[in-house]
């Protein structure tokens, strides 16, 4: 397959104001389980990360002129097969608070409608306390420092 292709990515950890995570659901292929990850994707060529935060959320939610905070959290690189290319994935994740409103999929891509199996609103109690894959790993701990300690200084080096 030859040297891993990178694709850089962009990810927004979108927190209410009733501090709940709005998370997306895929169906893992090895099992039944569930996988849980937050809005975000690949960035296109000559979108800055941010930029490409900015548009997946307006694709995945139907959000706009969303205030994107400080890059929090930067994923530890993995690699991924899509159609028989070998990827390196590197992302980034970004901050974003906002009022409840009812998540609008509409504009979702083609692979995202044929990926993704659901969204919810979750609790750092109800993260803490679920058997589903989590997307970082440290979700529930990452989101209650979070929380509580508000952005770190700097990006901190997640799974994923």
């Amino acid at each position: 397959m030859g040297s891993p292709v990178p694709r850089p990515g962009a990810r927004v950890v979108l927190v209410d104001d009733a501090d709940r995570l709005l998370l997306f659901s895929a169906r893992n292929e090895a099992g039944g389980s569930l996988r849980w990850f937050t809005p975000g994707g690949g960035v296109k060529s000559g979108e800055s990360h941010e930029q490409a935060a900015l548009r997946e959320l307006r694709e995945e939610t139907g959000l706009t002129n969303v205030a994107l905070g400080p890059e929090i959290w930067r994923g530890r690189p993995w690699v991924t097969v899509r159609e028989g290319v070998l990827y390196e994935v590197r992302q980034r994740y970004y901050l974003a608070r906002v009022p409840a409103f009812d998540v609008d999929t509409s504009a979702f891509e083609d692979v995202e409608r044929a990926a993704i199996s659901g969204h919810r609103w979750w609790t750092a109690a109800e993260l803490a306390a679920t058997s589903d894959v989590l997307r970082p790993a440290e979700l529930p701990e990452l989101l209650a420092s979070l929380l509580m300690d508000g952005p770190p200084a700097r990006p901190i080096s997640v799974a994923g």
